[in-house]
């Protein structure tokens, strides 16, 4: 991940974007915890990135002084791409350490030679169908941009010599915006902005107007050389005035309609928010999910008194001092259990090799929704964990996934999932299979409702079940019977202890 070239007496190491993932092809700087000029160490970090998994931290490895940041927050980089420059004392050749990442990132250069993406973390090179993202930047093939408050480099003093034979371009002077945009348009053939016409603004003012939800094609710059200023920005947010009012002559004609105005949140008539990170690997998963495994939904409602009672009674158990306990807890266990006594719903279907993969182990994701998006981390194991330690899984779990620094790894190698989509008041639904899973358990709100109860009418603590499976691996039978498990075991906790 690093490069140096000699300097004297100093020289300069650059840092590359590594694949923090498995085989990602490219990341955001979502913040830069660093500026030119600071000092860093070792091990110290100095950006955090997002991929389309999760939110990483990236730690420098080695010591020296910040020259450059190559790209400001926001854009979307390249994997092997440098991101930061650092001045380093002494002008040492690199370390042991520093020399794999090199090594790998000319394998990984072969790599692109023959078609393939990089991986820059000791894997080789993988294939991957992800497409990229075109980067942010000044559209210099090749060329850096400074971050914000970072003086571009001044090039180099000319030498004296003979000019090269390179045929001289022609210059054409800045014309005005109104021409701009009407060479645009007739550029673009449907009134459009093209791709190469990219409104001109400097970052702080494309920050404004995302903030304010304003599209810049849409802006009228004033600036020199057609680029767009904040006052250009708060212009076009700002609502337009209601057109003056004039007295109709007297005529036998019947009044005009009165205009109905535009009814807008904020003053804003749309939005557009960018769907990448977490949000499009989401979204590109679920569609693949959702047209590539044949989903069957079955639903059944019970009565959960029993189970509510035993959550309060767990809380005062001193083995559970410390941990969470509530009733997603036993709902977890409950499935453990309705696993166990039906092993094959554990599985997963191989399209390749045409064969049905039965997993021995559990690893029980957890949907969880945070700022970034619908992930699904998983506890590892899960099947052989105590009451107790589950309780502890879950908890560290969902504290990680709400500070947004759960893992990529954490949210691999998942074989079921629950979705309590109670904490929002909902009864049920028919949730999405996470890809190369074979289930999912959506959880409804849990509610007091009249319940016929040994013989009587009364009011009992009820939820609804929603159990989504594979069709191609999963039988009607086989579903019912993971489904009318986990119901039983609410219903009747004790069985957690008969049926284990």
């Amino acid at each position: 991940m690093t490069t140096m070239t000699d300097a004297s007496p100093t020289a300069v190491r650059e840092f590359k974007m590594p694949d923090v993932g498995e085989g990602l092809t490219e990341a955001e700087i979502l913040k830069w915890y660093v500026q030119p000029g600071d000092t860093v160490t070792d091990g110290q970090v100095v950006c955090e990135v997002e991929t389309a998994k999760a939110a990483v931290e990236l730690p420098i490895p080695y010591d020296g002084v910040v020259r450059e940041l190559r790209f400001p927050e926001g854009t979307t980089v390249d994997v092997g791409e440098v991101i930061i420059s650092v001045e380093v004392a002494g002008g040492a050749a690199p370390d042991a350490g520093a020399s794999a990442p090199e090594a790998s990132a000319e394998s990984a250069d072969e790599g692109k030679a023959e078609g393939r993406q990089p991986v820059l973390v000791g894997y080789g090179v993988a294939q991957s169908s992800t497409k990229r993202r075109p980067r942010k930047g000044t559209g210099v093939p090749g060329g850096s941009v400074p971050a914000p408050g970072v003086p571009a480099q001044q090039p180099e003093p000319r030498q004296p010599g003979p000019e090269p034979s390179v045929p001289a371009e022609p210059y054409f002077p800045p014309a005005p915006a109104e021409a701009t945009a009407a060479l645009q348009t007739e550029l673009n053939g449907h009134g459009g902005v093209t791709a190469e016409a990219r409104p001109l603004a400097k970052p702080p003012v494309r920050k404004l107007a995302k903030d304010l939800g304003v599209d810049l094609t849409t802006v009228t710059p004033t600036g020199p050389g057609g680029i767009i200023t904040r006052e250009d920005v708060h212009a076009a947010a700002a609502p337009a005035p209601e057109p003056a009012v004039t007295e109709a002559p007297a005529a036998p004609a019947a009044p005009a309609p009165a205009a109905v105005p535009a009814v807008t949140f904020e003053g804003v008539r749309e939005t557009r928010i960018p769907v990448k990170g977490v949000r499009k690997a989401t979204a590109q998963a679920m569609v693949g999910s959702a047209f590539t495994a044949p989903h069957v939904t079955e639903f059944v409602t019970v009565d959960v008194t029993r189970t509510m009672k035993l959550v309060d009674e767990l809380k005062q158990d001193k083995e559970f001092d410390g941990l969470r306990v509530n009733p997603l807890l036993l709902i977890a266990k409950a499935l453990l259990v309705a696993i166990r006594r039906n092993p094959e719903i554990n599985a997963s279907w191989d399209e390749a090799n045409q064969e049905i993969v039965l997993k021995h182990y559990v690893n029980l994701g957890i949907a969880a929704a945070t700022p970034r998006g619908l992930i699904v981390p998983n506890i590892k194991d899960a099947h052989a964990k105590t009451l107790p330690e589950l309780a502890r899984a879950l908890g560290e779990l969902v504290s990680t996934a709400r500070e947004g620094k759960t893992s990529p790894a954490a949210m691999q190698g998942g074989t079921v999932t629950i979705t309590n989509v109670g904490v929002f008041g909902v009864d049920t639904g028919t949730p999405i299979l996470n890809p190369g899973e074979s289930a999912i358990l959506a959880v409804g709100a849990i509610k007091i409702q009249p319940w016929v109860h040994k013989g009587k009418v009364k009011p009992r603590q009820v939820t609804t079940l929603a159990l989504s499976f594979d069709h191609r691996l999963v039988d009607g039978e086989l579903g019912s019977k993971v489904l009318a498990d986990v119901a039983a075991i609410l219903e009747q906790p004790k069985r957690l202890i008969t049926w284990a």
